[in-house]
C-alpha cells in the first residue's frame, strides 16, 4: 500500500463515528442472591447516543430489570449503587420505549435470560453519555434485579440486586 493511500484511511477513520469513540466497561458480578452471576456491559459513546451491549451468565431464567444506578458502589449487595439514576426528576418507566422525559434516564427496562442463564442485549439510548453533557453515566452502576421490572411507582418492583457492576472509563 502506498503511503498516500495509508494518510487517506487513517484520516477517514479519525472522523469515523465510532472510529475514536470513548468506550466504558461494567464488570457485572453476583451479590450474595445470586452468587454465579457474571457479565460484562460495554457503553460506548456514538454520534446518536450511547451504545450499550452486554452479556451476563449465571441468571435466572426470566425477565429482570436493569438499570444504571447513581453510584458505582457495588457494597452491601449493591445497595450502595443508590437509586436509579435520575437526573431529571422524572417518574419511573422505561426510558429506551418512553424516552427521558417520561422515565428515569437509568430505567433500562428489562432483560431476558433464557434457560440456560444467559442474556445478550444492544441497544442505543439518545440523550445519554459516558462523560458530556448533562446525563454523563461513567462512575455510575449497572443493576440487574432479582424480578421483573413492571414499570410501577416508584421503582418498578424489580425486587432485590442480584448483579451489579461499576462503569469505568476505559479509554478510546
Amino acid at each position: 500500500m502506498r503511503p498516500t493511500t495509508v494518510l487517506i484511511a487513517l484520516a477517514f477513520l479519525a472522523h469515523a463515528p465510532y472510529a475514536l469513540a470513548e468506550t466504558a466497561k461494567a464488570a457485572l458480578r453476583g451479590t450474595s442472591l445470586q452468587p454465579g452471576l457474571q457479565g460484562e456491559v460495554t457503553l460506548t459513546d456514538t454520534e446518536s447516543g450511547l451504545l450499550i451491549q452486554g452479556s451476563l451468565s449465571g441468571a435466572p431464567a426470566g425477565l429482570h430489570g436493569f438499570h444504571i444506578h447513581e453510584f458505582g458502589l457495588c457494597d452491601d449487595n449493591g445497595n450502595a449503587a443508590g437509586s436509579h439514576f435520575n437526573p431529571k426528576g422524572t417518574t419511573h418507566g422505561n426510558v429506551i420505549a418512553d424516552g427521558q422525559e417520561k422515565a428515569h434516564a437509568g430505567d433500562l427496562g428489562n432483560l431476558t435470560v433464557r434457560e440456560d442463564g444467559t442474556a445478550t442485549w444492544l441497544y442505543t439510548l439518545p440523550g445519554l453519555s459516558l462523560a458530556k453533557g448533562p446525563n454523563p453515566i461513567a462512575g455510575r452502576a449497572v443493576i440487574v434485579h432479582e424480578k421483573p421490572d413492571d414499570f410501577g411507582q416508584p421503582t418498578g418492583n424489580a425486587g432485590g440486586r442480584i448483579g451489579c457492576g461499576a462503569i469505568l472509563v476505559s479509554g478510546r
